[in-house]
């Protein structure tokens, strides 16, 4: 841990490649932190669990950006990358009750556990296909081959989009998720070609909206049943509200894979457990396996922006009316005041209430169906491919840049090649 009189400076490369001992410092040394992100916009960062558990449920904390202190300027520096310029403001992400109530009602449909479990074999089709692809060359890149297209399928077939344009959802949001390694304002282009598509399919699918749902009828098309029936979404909340779930569908499960195949990489001994678990056919230590990986180095660092709508205190803290806060997920799941021993990787923790899919009523509305792709994903890579190692040095990997998520840009693997 760093000395206490020398505060650790955060947001740098070195910072992003191994955060926590910094997360350490703070919680110990300044648990409620004014920091200069990188934007320049300041922020308080919650960084003990009791606090940040406190903090994702208080509702003098709002999501609605509005409430910022801040001028125009400083308000366009906050949120999800092009959001506010390609009209896409109004979601889950940037809403309190009670529209936030009235539109995750009508979105929570898709992700009932029922409406997830009868996702499984598609998730799972998805999974062999990709794994079909690179099996016989004994190397890849699990991020780009394997972590990023597998979510990106299966939240364009939960909204319903048509197979032949999934490629075209794959490029933007390979622009979206660079954080600035792409061309200049490619982020900002690349959400309103999003935006436009998503306007068009919705209005194509209104036109052809048969009289009663099928069984198994897509998000956009519940969407649009919704709102002609009465429950009053506009046409720019649907295309939000797919824009936002796509974007915090995807990202965090290509993460959750990343990082997640990477600790495990990391840690043999966990790994060797796991593998022998799933080789028997049991499924205890898979499922309390992804809760620690959500925990040990989960896919959200900071939860997204919240606003003080009013002076309030946080751990002993004072935070002024318009003040942003960020509470930081990856600070707040290895509180040893709340996990014992909490920078180790134990696949088996059974007291494992992490928050790495939030907390409160702004809960990750597809935290079920992000645990699924992550299990099927893992169970299958341990499976197929058992002699999976890593094929590059870990001080050579590098981390994504951006605020909120934590994850891998790429992440070279070796194994035996087999044929699918």
């Amino acid at each position: 841990m760093n000395a206490p009189h020398i505060r650790p400076e955060l947001f740098t490369w070195e910072f992003a490649t191994d955060p926590y001992p910094a997360y350490a410092w703070l919680r110990e040394h300044s648990p409620v932190h004014r920091s200069t992100l990188p934007s320049g916009v300041e922020a308080w960062l919650v960084t003990r669990y009791a606090d940040a558990k406190q903090a994702l449920a208080d509702q003098r904390l709002s999501k609605n950006p509005v409430h910022h202190s801040e001028d125009a300027h400083g308000k366009a520096k906050t949120g999800i990358p092009g959001e506010r310029s390609a009209n896409l403001m109004t979601h889950l992400l940037n809403i309190d009750p009670p529209d936030h109530t009235r539109l995750r009602r009508l979105v929570s449909k898709a992700f009932t556990p029922r409406r997830v479990a009868e996702f499984a074999p598609r998730v799972q089709e998805l999974t062999d296909h990709l794994i079909d692809q690179f099996a016989p060359k004994g190397s890849a890149d699990l991020i780009h081959e394997f972590a990023f297209p597998l979510p990106i399928y299966a939240i364009c077939d939960l909204l319903g989009v048509p197979r032949e344009d999934q490629d075209d959802f794959r490029d933007w949001a390979g622009m979206m998720i660079r954080h600035g390694g792409g061309p200049r304002g490619g982020v900002a282009r690349s959400v309103k070609k999003m935006r436009g598509y998503l306007a068009e399919l919705i209005h194509r699918k209104r036109e052809a909206l048969p009289a009663t749902p099928d069984p198994g009828e897509d998000l956009i098309s519940g969407l649009i049943r919704a709102s002609d029936h009465g429950e009053h979404l506009t046409e720019n909340e649907a295309a939000a509200m797919c824009f936002v779930l796509l974007f915090a569908g995807f990202e965090t499960t290509i993460n959750l894979i990343g990082n997640g195949t990477y600790a495990l990489l990391r840690n043999p001994k966990q790994r060797a457990q796991l593998q022998q678990s799933i080789e028997r056919g049991e499924h205890e230590l898979l499922d309390t396996g992804i809760e620690e990986l959500l925990r040990y180095d989960g896919p959200v660092e900071l939860a997204t922006w919240r606003y003080a709508t009013e002076p309030l205190e946080i751990g002993g803290q004072r935070i002024a009316s318009g003040d942003p806060v960020l509470v930081v997920l990856a600070a707040a799941d290895r509180d040893p005041a709340r996990f014992s021993e909490p920078d180790t990787l134990d696949l088996s923790r059974r007291d494992n209430q992490h928050l790495g899919y939030g907390h409160g009523i702004h809960y990750c509305l597809g935290a079920p169906l992000a645990r699924l792709e992550g299990r099927t994903a893992l169970a299958t890579l341990l499976r197929r491919l058992p002699d999976l190692r890593l094929a590059a040095d870990p001080a050579d990997l590098r981390w994504r840049g951006g605020l909120i998520m934590r994850g891998l840009r790429n992440l070279p693997v070796g194994f035996t090649a087999v044929r699918p």
